[in-house]
């Protein structure tokens, strides 16, 4: 009697069925997760407390890749009432220059603040509850101005810098990111080309094209050495009228005339890196830049950032680009951070980076001598 021959199951056939299986199912956990994460957000946009909807949207608005979530949920007016809201409780418009006497940050008979410091830079580390920052004061803000990516003219076709770059490119000692610029999220070589509002650079305006996405708000230098700032995005004939030799757009303003701005300070604005520029009121210039979205450092809110500037002496301060903007660089001049000369980044930005963004322009320092 012949027996049969039953040709054994195809082991490729199993696998087949078992990578099929394995997809669907992560496929339906992906619907359902998502389904309830657009039935959270629903409910913190829609729900019954503005509080916690103010947070999410401030905190959502501040990433590249979720700026254009709450629009979704709340329309693009509502969101615009939300970051308007910040500044609304600042008494001036605008920075009165009378309350700043710049003395190049303290060089006065017996001071011994810079004693240590001869590059006129002294930088310090700050920690708080939820985040890491780096607090780098400049003496002397005849140095300070605002760099740019290209003299050429902003363009779609011309690449951003990185402030690795710029800091060779410009011989500068010391620089930090700058202001707003076109950024839709994406990785498009187009992102980072161009600012978004006024910029001036070494005293002439370089761009005023783009209103800024962001917070409105501006910071500038006048031609005394006087960071001047504004609750709104000026214009050219404003800028003029006030001075500026360089500055840019960002918000919002978190110190005008020694008076906090209790609006940026109480609205939970999200745990996120931040950077912010300010003066002392004998001309000294504070950079802040708080690192985030690290399991050492999860970010600052602007309460924290104003709480810095306050500890520090600030009298006019303002909030800069965040997020994955977020850098410090000083070219290290006595070798206290590793080799005399080289430059060196300060803060640890985005674990998602392996060098710092394409921007358009940059705050940096000029060596003394050269302004």
């Amino acid at each position: 009697m012949k027996q049969k021959c039953v040709a054994p199951k195809s082991s490729n056939g199993l696998l087949g069925r078992i990578i099929r299986r394995t997809f669907l199912v992560l496929f339906t956990a992906i619907i359902l997760l998502s389904s309830d994460l657009l039935l959270v957000l629903n409910m913190v946009f829609n729900g019954p407390s503005p509080t916690a909807r103010d947070q999410l949207t401030m905190t959502l608005i501040e990433a590249s890749a979720t700026k254009w979530v709450p629009a979704l949920f709340i329309g693009e007016d509502t969101v615009a009432e939300i970051r308007a809201g910040v500044n609304a409780e600042l008494e001036d418009d605008v920075t009165d220059t009378t309350a700043v006497v710049i003395n190049r940050g303290g060089l006065t008979a017996g001071s011994d603040e810079w004693a240590d410091y001869p590059d006129g830079i002294r930088i310090e580390d700050v920690h708080g509850d939820t985040y890491n920052a780096k607090v780098m004061i400049v003496r002397d803000p005849a140095q300070v101005y605002l760099g740019i990516s290209t003299h050429e003219g902003f363009s779609t076709s011309i690449p951003g810098k990185r402030l690795t770059a710029a800091m060779e490119d410009e011989g500068a000692i010391a620089g930090i990111n700058g202001g707003a610029f076109n950024d839709d999220g994406t990785t498009g070589s187009y992102v980072g080309t161009q600012p978004a509002g006024l910029v001036y650079s070494e005293g002439e305006c370089v761009w005023t094209s783009g209103k800024p996405s962001e917070t409105s708000g501006f910071a500038g230098f006048t031609k005394d050495n006087i960071l001047v700032v504004h609750k709104d995005n000026i214009s050219k004939a404003q800028a003029e009228e006030l001075n500026i030799r360089d500055g840019c757009c960002f918000g919002p303003v978190l110190i005008m005339n020694g008076e906090i701005n209790m609006e940026a300070y109480n609205i939970k604005s999200g745990l996120n890196p931040r950077t912010a520029i300010g003066q002392r009121s004998d001309g000294a210039v504070i950079f802040v830049c708080i690192d985030g979205r690290q399991p050492s450092s999860m970010g600052g809110e602007y309460q924290d950032v104003i709480d810095i500037m306050v500890e520090y002496g600030a009298v006019n301060a303002c909030n800069m680009d965040g997020g994955s903007s977020t850098v410090m660089m000083y070219r290290d001049t006595y070798g206290r951070y590793g080799e005399a000369g080289q430059v060196q980044i300060m803060n640890s930005y985005s674990l998602l980076q392996s060098e710092p963004r394409k921007m358009p322009d940059f705050w940096m320092v000029r060596p003394a001598g050269e302004e």
